[in-house]
C-alpha cells in the first residue's frame, strides 16, 4: 500500500548541513515541530554508511507516520526499506526507479523547466519538487532561481500532480511559495541549520498552514 503523501512541510536533511550535530536527534526535533515528509540527501557518504543512516532515520520517522525518501540513490532506498526516492534530471529515470521500487513506492522528481514539468505529468511520479524558487547555497550545482512567477508557470503543466517549491525557502518567503500555487515547501537550512530545530519547523509549519488557508 502506497504511503500517504503530505508535502506541506518537506524537510531535507543533509549531514553536511547540520552544524556537525547528530542527524537522528535533529530529525526527532523536526518531527516534533511538524515536518510532514523527510528526504535524506548525502552526496559524500559511502554506500554502507548511507544505508545505515537511512535505517536510523527510518526508525525515527516510522512511528511518527512520516515517510522517508532517499535523494537519488535507489539502491540505498531498497536496502534500507524506506518509502521511496526523489530523483533529479540527471539521476535514474523515473520509469526505471518505479520498476525497481514497485508501485507502492513514493517517487518525486525535480522540475526545473517546462519540459521537466511535462515529464512529471506523465503519471509515473507521485509529486514534483519545483525550483530552485530562490537562490540557494545548499546545492553546489543549483540552476538559476525561477522565482514565484516561474513556479506558477511550471505549475500550469502539472495539473493533478502534487507539487512543492524547493530552493532557498525560508520563514520569510515560504508563504509566497504557497501563494504561487504550491502545496508545500521543501526546506533544508531553515530547519536543520537552525539553533532550535523543533521551534523553526513549528514556525514554518504555521506559516504554511496560514498560507494554505
Amino acid at each position: 500500500m502506497k504511503p500517504a503523501l503530505d508535502l506541506r512541510l518537506y524537510g531535507i536533511i543533509d549531514p553536511a548541513r547540520t552544524r556537525n550535530r547528530d542527524p537522528v536527534e535533529l530529525v526527532r526535533a523536526a518531527l516534533a515541530g511538524g515536518i510532514t515528509l523527510l528526504q535524506l540527501r548525502d552526496k559524500h557518504a559511502g554506500t554502507r554508511d548511507f544505508v545505515d543512516m537511512a535505517r536510523a532515520l527510518h526508525d525515527v520517522c516510522g512511528p511518527a507516520g512520516v515517510p522517508l525518501l532517499i535523494n537519488d540513490r535507489v539502491d540505498v532506498a531498497l536496502a534500507a526499506g524506506v518509502e521511496g526516492v526523489h530523483v533529479g534530471q540527471s539521476d535514474m529515470r523515473v520509469g526505471d526507479a518505479r520498476r525497481l521500487l514497485g508501485p507502492d513506492a513514493l517517487i518525486g522528481l525535480t522540475v526545473d523547466c517546462a519540459d521537466d514539468a511535462r515529464e512529471a505529468a506523465n503519471g509515473e511520479v507521485d509529486y514534483a519538487g519545483i525550483g530552485p524558487v530562490y537562490a540557494t547555497r545548499s546545492k553546489d550545482d543549483a540552476d538559476p532561481a525561477i522565482g514565484p512567477q516561474g513556479l506558477r508557470e511550471r505549475l500550469t503543466h502539472l495539473r493533478g500532480v502534487p507539487c512543492c517549491g524547493i530552493g532557498g525557502i525560508t520563514h520569510g518567503n515560504a508563504a509566497g511559495v504557497i501563494e504561487a500555487g504550491a502545496g508545500g515547501v521543501s526546506v533544508i537550512s531553515d530547519i536543520f541549520m537552525a539553533d532550535d530545530v523543533e521551534a523553526s519547523a513549528r514556525r514554518l509549519r504555521r506559516i504554511v498552514e496560514d498560507a494554505l488557508s
